[in-house]
């Protein structure tokens, strides 16, 4: 496998999940018939969240796997990197969506490194 195909991988996982979490959304306004907002619904409300809340960190992140995918890196730093984010993505989003405080909590710290590894690798080499 290369890097390249090592952030496409990831990239096509986080879409999936981004899918998955969207339709969970529109599971939850045909449940409460509400088309714009939460309409006061608690549970619509997490959905959305949960979905807007990967929205905003998914994109940002798979660019910057991409672009150390151009550079010669290893490919386990490319699952390294991929793997961390993405396992805090699905962890926060569980959390959300249900009562379990600690999974979103152990989430948000994975996200956070893997987009500190990110960020820093594309930095590192991008003047190296």
């Amino acid at each position: 496998m290369t890097a390249i195909s090592a952030a496409a991988l990831y990239t096509g996982v986080n879409i999936l999940f981004l899918f998955f979490l969207s339709f969970r959304v529109v599971g939850g306004r045909m449940r409460t018939k509400v088309s714009i907002g939460s309409g006061g619904d608690s549970d619509l409300e997490l959905r959305m969240r949960a979905h807007g809340n990967a929205a905003e960190y998914i994109p940002a992140c798979m660019l910057g796997l991409f672009v150390l995918a151009q550079f010669p890196l290893p490919v386990w730093a490319i699952h390294g990197l991929g793997s961390v984010f993405t396992l805090g993505r699905v962890l926060h989003a569980f959390g959300l969506s249900t009562t379990a405080l600690w999974a979103r909590q152990f989430g948000m710290i994975l996200t956070w490194l893997g987009m500190l590894g990110i960020g820093a690798a594309v930095i590192y080499v991008s003047v190296v």
